[in-house]
């Protein structure tokens, strides 16, 4: 992809259905309860009406895109585990033994794993190059054997960003053209809560200081040098458009979720934001597309300190607060079913004229701010 049909793809995105939003928002008002009592739910059911055009949604199929690769900054001692459990953990997706896979299997969710980037070699038989050929399966999408030591040089070309973006808006298609509902985007790629602080500083200027967390966990000493790092990014990138930013200190796992954010967009498919990893991709995809970010949802808030930096620049509010912060997508599956509450509302709650209830008292409510 080039950066021209980046941009023609971007031009794609249209804007929420205001009439049907508007629909959503009088059936609301006319379900027997008191106005705004059901508070974020009802302004999720509001925003999927936007999406796909219908008051009434369900949350038949859903879905978490897995994007995994390997950050040559790793080299630098910032990350509490090795390269190599990029590699063990993406295996293990296919088995549903990790955190996401497990909250997958108990709520009916598929995932969708793909190789961006990881450094090691996935066992013969677990590729597939056709997403949800087969669930069991990761789509091999390698660029490279991870990116380079952001700490020393640019992690990867604008070419390979470029790449990596589209990777994702090609899974946001094949997740359109399954039937999904919504999908979740999540990671997995040792040292990409270095990277993710990188891009997060770079886009908005501000130091490690309010963009670096321990991660994982790690020692005070690679905390140090995890800022060093970053402080250093921040300053190579002022300046710098946003598709350089990620080229400079990203990871093909973070460029390629930016791109999933933007294909959702484009193909008008409800799409949740899982923890601090996610929500910086998110944040790049809004810099490069902003239409996109009315198609976001956030699942949780993560324990991750630039967490709330980010999710403040886009203008969005996490559903759950439950001191998560192991990424994955895990945040995901949870924020499903939210989301499908929110929408059962809307489907199944009757309105104060099919309950049989006169609601001529809750006129003096709608005419104030009482609630």
């Amino acid at each position: 992809m080039t950066e021209q049909e980046l941009r023609q793809q971007i031009s794609r995105i249209q804007g929420l259905d205001q009439k049907a939003m508007a629909k959503a928002r009088q059936r609301q008002e006319a379900l027997a309860k008191p106005p705004g009592s059901l508070g974020i739910l009802e302004r999720i059911s509001i925003q999927m009406a936007g999406i796909t055009g219908t008051v009434k949604n369900k949350m038949e199929k859903t879905c978490v895109a897995v994007f995994c690769a390997d950050n040559g900054v790793t080299a630098e001692h910032i990350a509490s585990a090795p390269q190599s459990v990029t590699l063990a953990q993406t295996i293990n997706f296919t088995r549903r033994l990790t955190g996401v896979g497990a909250l997958c299997e108990s709520f009916g969710s598929k995932l969708l794993i793909v190789d961006v980037g990881i450094n090691g070699a996935v066992p013969e038989g677990l590729y597939t190059d056709t997403p949800f050929s087969d669930t069991h399966k990761i789509v091999n999408r390698r660029i490279a054997n991870g990116t380079k030591n952001l700490a020393i040089e640019a992690a990867m070309t604008r070419e390979q960003a470029l790449r990596a973006i589209e990777i994702g808006m090609e899974m946001a298609e094949a997740v359109k053209r399954q039937g999904y509902s919504v999908f979740g985007v999540g990671e997995m790629g040792i040292g990409n809560t270095t990277t993710s602080a990188a891009v997060l500083s770079a886009l908005t200027g501000k130091p490690a200081a309010q963009t670096v967390g321990k991660g994982g966990g790690i020692t005070d000493e690679s905390f140090i040098r995890k800022r060093q790092i970053v402080d250093a990014a921040l300053e190579k990138c002022r300046k710098m458009d946003t598709l350089s930013v990620l080229a400079e200190a990203g990871g093909f796992d973070i460029a390629a979720m930016a791109g999933a954010f933007i294909g959702a967009a484009i193909h008008r498919i409800p799409v949740v934001i899982d923890g601090y990893i996610s929500v910086v991709a998110a944040l790049a995809a809004s810099r490069l597309a902003p239409g996109c970010v009315s198609y976001m949802f956030a699942s949780h808030k993560s324990f991750e300190q630039g967490y709330q930096l980010a999710i403040g620049e886009l203008g969005l509010e996490p559903y759950l607060h439950l001191g998560m912060r192991l990424g994955e997508g895990s945040g995901c599956p949870l924020a499903f079913k939210i989301m499908e509450g929110a929408c059962g509302v809307m489907c199944n709650m009757a309105t104060f004229e099919e309950a049989e209830i006169n609601d001529d008292y809750l006129e003096e409510i709608r005419k104030g701010d009482c609630f």
